[in-house]
């Protein structure tokens, strides 16, 4: 097999292929043979019509069949040969098959090119996590409006299962600390990301971006639905969602391209936990200071 790789631009190639000899004549010889056993010739039972009226009638059908069965196989092997990252099915053309070769040209996006500057060591603050009386006494006072209890006491702890008052305190203020630290830990992993995100440059593959659009449209399409929006004012409103989705649907998919291309560089899994184990690396990575 000989493969010419051709570089459109950061996210795009073509690819000519070109193969000979017995990949492509085994391929037709097992597409005839599969014919023979199937096809119905008047005059003769299946399987046992001669090779040569076969030939005659179905040549169009096994031209087709090999087509169909030998451009898949051929364009993986392709694009394994000359390591291509794809993310997009190919677009085939120039399409040439005789008994003996097959040759064609398949263009396709691939993963950008993204040139990444130093990502460890990044620099974050970390805030002190500190939950104070009042905080405490404002939830007190807000379970207390919701079960329309006259006093906060020990009575009232133990109406939510607590033993005390002091009890009841603790857990909130655990569940106060909790959340800060939550919030806190989504406000750095925000922060890491966009700092190397504003970092990069690249094209986007457009068929990833047009696919993570089309994902979030049906997700805002369904949530429109549930809300009680009829079907066909949902539909009124597609370009105008569109629109809206497109600049965060691009932010998506940068940021999981350049997670994706550090998990390479570490050698971390690429998987559906992928990015989450990038930005767990990275904040251990960080240059960590105790903000004041």
């Amino acid at each position: 097999m000989k493969t010419e790789v051709k570089k459109l631009d950061s996210s795009k190639v073509e690819i000519n292929i070109e193969v000979a000899g017995d990949a492509v004549k085994n391929k037709f010889e097992d597409v005839f043979k599969k014919i023979t056993v199937e096809a119905k010739v008047p005059g003769f039972r299946p399987g046992n019509a001669p090779r040569d009226i076969i030939e005659k009638n179905f040549s169009a059908h096994a031209h087709e069949q090999v087509l169909k069965e030998l451009i898949p196989e051929i364009y993986g092997e392709a694009v394994k040969k000359d390591s291509l990252d794809v993310i997009d099915y190919p677009e085939i053309s120039e399409v040439k098959l005789d008994r003996s070769s097959l040759s064609f040209k398949a263009t396709v996006e691939i993963s950008p090119e993204i040139k990444l500057k130093d990502y460890k060591g990044i620099k974050l603050d970390y805030k002190k996590i500190e939950v104070s009386i009042d905080e405490v006494k404002r939830n007190l006072d807000s379970l207390k409006e919701s079960r329309k209890v006259d006093s906060i006491d020990d009575n009232f702890a133990k109406g939510l299962g607590y033993p005390d008052l002091a009890e009841l305190e603790k857990a909130l203020e655990k569940q106060i600390f909790l959340q800060k630290e939550r919030q806190q830990r989504e406000k750095i992993e925000t922060e890491i990301v966009d700092k190397i995100i504003g970092e990069t440059d690249f094209k986007l593959p457009q068929s990833l971006l047009k696919r993570q659009v089309q994902d979030m449209l049906r997700r805002a399409k369904v949530d429109l639905a549930m809300k009680g929006l009829p079907r066909e004012k949902i539909d009124e409103q597609e370009n105008e969602m569109i629109k809206a989705l497109e600049p965060e649907a691009e932010k998506q998919v940068r940021v999981y391209l350049v997670l994706a291309e550090i998990a390479k560089q570490e050698k971390i899994t690429i998987d559906d936990h992928m990015p989450a184990k990038v930005i767990e690396f990275l904040l251990r990575e960080a240059d960590w200071k105790v903000a004041a």
